[in-house]
């Protein structure tokens, strides 16, 4: 996908004003990226399609309601991208101080009533999420053993992963009960996100 393919991709699915919600969001994110490691340099030509419709297409496998828990959060993928493209609460989680002084500033800046944020681990945290992300993080089995507290029967894990997704399911399935789907990414060829439902501990 091309940096035109993914705005024309963004703005046929969420409209101009989303599109130019996102664009401020990436100018942020390309200042920010100057000053601290948010994201590979090497991605910063690739950004819209890399980043932000890479984050964009996980909306497409969540329910439209209910709070969305985004684990390591870092430069706001996808849990920024989601914030700026649905109304429900976003939560943001994320230790370093630096990363969550960043996605304050462009929460206040662009004015996200949705977002919250902390500076934590995702073990010192509560409460029930209808949707759980993380982008980059840790294995499937080591996420649900730090974050299955945040979820019940019915909150839908929508996690991006690599090309070694599936083996990742089956590790995974060792030790959780659950339902599990492995799907393409629209952004590269050797992405995947994993869809998983009803997970909990055998």
């Amino acid at each position: 996908m091309t940096e035109d393919e993914a705005r024309t991709w963004m703005r046929d699915r969420y409209g101009v004003s989303r599109e130019t919600r996102l664009a401020a969001f990436v100018s942020l994110l390309g200042e920010e990226a100057a000053r601290q490691n948010l994201i590979a340099s090497s991605t910063l030509e690739q950004i819209w399609a890399r980043h932000i419709v890479d984050s964009a297409q996980l909306l497409g496998a969540a329910p439209d309601e209910g709070l969305w828990l985004d684990i390591g959060s870092g430069a706001g993928l996808p849990g920024m991208v989601i914030a700026l493209l649905r109304e429900e609460p976003v939560e943001l989680v994320e230790p370093r101080k630096l990363r969550t002084d960043f996605l304050a500033r462009v929460t206040a800046e662009l004015e996200l009533p949705n977002v919250s944020i902390h500076t934590a681990k995702i073990e010192r945290t509560a409460g029930p999420a209808a949707v759980i992300s993380a982008r980059a993080v840790a294995s499937l089995d080591a996420l649900f053993r730090v974050a299955a507290h945040r979820s019940t029967s019915s909150t839908v894990w929508v996690l991006p992963k690599g090309r070694n997704a599936q083996s990742e399911v089956e590790e995974a399935r060792r030790k959780w009960h659950g339902s599990f789907h492995v799907e393409p990414s629209i952004t590269a060829p050797d992405s995947l996100i994993v869809v998983a439902r009803e997970v909990r501990p055998r």
